[in-house]
């Protein structure tokens, strides 16, 4: 369980978030679970047009096939890692102590830190009695939280004008963070394609709104600390994501012997050098 620390407020001079490391073809930041938070206000003080995507095994291996979408996630101010089994990889290749940085845990601590900081912030995304859901709760929780506005956007392809008009609305509020429920990896291409015209800090939670409305249940912490939400996530609608997690799953496995093997090689190496 994450605490929060009411008294780390002011902004800092430098970025919280130092670096990012490798694996496969993508990028993921490194840091503990506070380093992410403080940078993701830090990225709000510095008034930056900004986005941040939630990185699982599924993201990876669709950065992975995917060339544009790997620019995508590349390019992203900070990309967290969101699923156990990314934070565990980085922690066999680069050694450390690499914190897990899920959607579902920094929402909620976002919005906590938010209501402290005096930070505004809108939901976008999903569908009307989802975000219903999530003001309510927010509302109900952090009474002292700004909420700048929340929308729901046709679930078909915008036109060009009602792209400009969202776009409109979400400055107008003036929100400092955005968080934006729309799917991987359409939420991301949104965030990416809006860098630059939506002038706020844009998080790309996906599901985290369900579990923080209480829409739906997440699994126990021993179950989450073993990497199990996949198979849960399969139970709850098996007929849509048993393809996707047969093969993203497998080549996920499969990318990872082949580092780790590559990682051993390349040590036995350097010591034989040494000899």
């Amino acid at each position: 369980m994450h605490t929060r620390d009411t008294h780390a407020v002011a902004p800092a001079a430098m970025p919280p978030l130092k670096e990012k490391r490798k694996l496969f073809k993508s990028f993921i930041s490194a840091g503990s679970f506070d380093d992410f938070v403080q940078h993701i206000f830090w990225l709000t003080e510095s008034k930056l047009s900004s986005y941040v995507c939630f990185a699982n095994a599924h993201m990876l291996i669709e950065a992975y096939k995917d060339k544009s979408f790997n620019k995508i996630l590349n390019q992203a101010n900070v990309a967290t890692p969101d699923g156990g089994p990314l934070s565990k990889l980085m922690n066999l290749l680069y050694g450390g102590k690499q914190d897990r940085v899920a959607g579902m845990d920094l929402l909620p601590r976002l919005l906590q830190e938010a209501a402290v900081r005096g930070k505004s912030v809108y939901f976008y995304g999903s569908t009307n009695e989802v975000l219903s859901a999530v003001v309510n709760t927010a509302q109900q929780n952090l009474p002292n939280l700004k909420i700048a506005g929340s929308y729901s956007p046709p679930f078909r392809k915008l036109s060009d004008e009602e792209d400009e008009s969202i776009v409109n609305m979400i400055n107008e509020a003036n929100p400092d963070l955005v968080f934006v429920a729309l799917g991987c990896p359409k939420q991301e291409r949104w965030m990416a394609d809006h860098k630059g015209r939506v002038k706020a800090c844009m998080l790309g939670v996906g599901q985290a709104y369900m579990t923080y409305a209480g829409l739906e249940k997440r699994l126990p912490k021993w179950a989450r600390d073993l990497s199990l939400e996949w198979v849960y996530r399969l139970y709850q609608e098996p007929g849509r994501l048993w393809k996707r997690y047969l093969h993203t799953n497998s080549l996920f496995v499969l990318l990872t012997l082949k580092v780790l093997l590559q990682k051993a090689v390349g040590k036995k190496e350097f010591q034989n050098t040494q000899r």
